[in-house]
């Protein structure tokens, strides 16, 4: 049994929604630990002159708390 925590970051991407939510992943990674689920909760995009310039991807964290 565990406790775990879910916090919620946003991802961008010029590339794809894909790729941000990878972006997301791997930088919250560095910093907590034992990442056990990523849920993609919302998908939007940047526009900037009519044109889509960044894709966003808002993950919900799952992480074990220590202790």
């Amino acid at each position: 049994a565990g406790v775990y925590r879910v916090t919620e970051i946003i991802g961008t991407s010029a590339t794809s929604w894909e790729d941000a939510a990878r972006k997301a992943v791997e930088t919250a990674a560095a910093s907590l630990r034992d990442l056990r689920i990523a849920e993609v909760s919302k998908l939007d995009v940047k526009i900037e002159g009519g044109k889509v310039v960044a894709f966003r991807a808002k993950v919900s964290l799952s992480f074990k708390y220590e202790g």
